[in-house]
């Protein structure tokens, strides 16, 4: 993949932070990023109604609120042009995209309530040690792989026959 179209919400932190380390990394893998603001509709399939002549391309979700918004849309303009893309929640995937990566929301939650039971029993909030999230959630949609991806662009996908 030599095209990637970010979808990004550019008034929030999150998503200015995710794009810019994106296209620091992009360079050095010899990808092409684009950004498609996820802001309305319309925007957002004029960006990847353009975006689609470019030849070999993918796309990426940043998290946003707005891109949930907009999931089905997305999702469905994903799948209309054919387009292998990573979704940042498994929601996404539920609702018919390819796949996701991101942080499993349950164990933070698991987590949290470990907290909030610890203080409650006694410890000082600022003795309990900060904990990293350790299992990141992916989800694929593989039996539908045939009819979202150009083939053409993934050789690998081509020859593996999924």
């Amino acid at each position: 993949m030599t095209n990637t179209a970010i979808l990004w919400d550019p008034t929030i932190l999150a998503g200015i932070g995710q794009f810019a380390v994106i296209q620091s990394v992009a360079p050095s893998l010899g990808v092409e990023v684009r950004a498609i603001n996820v802001r309305d509709p319309a925007e957002i399939e004029r960006g990847i109604a353009a975006f689609t002549h470019l030849s070999n391309g993918g796309m990426i979700v940043a998290g946003s609120a707005l891109a949930i918004v907009h999931r089905a849309l997305i999702i469905t303009l994903a799948a209309r042009y054919k387009l292998p893309t990573i979704y940042f929640q498994r929601v996404f995937v539920t609702g018919g995209g390819l796949i996701s990566y991101g942080p499993d929301f349950l164990d933070q939650y698991r987590r949290a309530a470990g907290y909030v039971d610890r203080v409650l029993k006694g410890e000082k909030p600022a003795d309990l040690l900060v904990q990293a999230p350790t299992r990141p959630r992916s989800s694929s949609a593989w039996p539908c792989l045939h009819d979202r991806i150009r083939f053409h662009s993934c050789p690998l996908l081509a020859q593996s026959g999924h």
